[in-house]
């Protein structure tokens, strides 16, 4: 009996759920051979969320890539990402309309994992 399809992202070879405890191993186990610093595996999904975010995508797009059933619980967590690209937008707007090219004071929002 070989892998087959059952919509879940990670599988077991037998495509059966991975049990939590392996996966966070696993996944310690990979961070440690590539060199970066342990996270945990969930901080994947909302540095994912956030790149989203700060690359345009639409907040009812990024909810259903998440599972989530309503768009508030979304809109809630990611706030802080939602009004600094706000405040980078309005600095972008004060710098057209003053004419200048100069980049705004503060480097382009990124991802802050946990």
């Amino acid at each position: 009996m070989g892998w087959k399809d059952s919509g879940l992202v990670f599988t077991t070879p037998t495509s059966g759920p991975i049990d939590p405890a392996n996966m966070t191993r696993r996944f310690g186990r990979l961070l440690d051979r590539v060199g970066l610093r342990r996270i945990r595996f969930h901080d994947l999904r909302h540095s994912t969320a956030t790149l989203l975010l700060e690359q345009g995508v639409d907040l009812v797009v990024i909810k259903e890539l998440l599972g989530r059933a309503h768009i508030g619980v979304t809109a809630g967590v990611y706030a802080h990402v939602r009004l600094r690209l706000q405040r980078q937008a309005i600095d972008c707007l004060n710098n057209a309309l003053n004419g200048t090219e100069e980049p705004p004071d503060h480097p382009p929002a990124v991802a802050v994992v946990r």
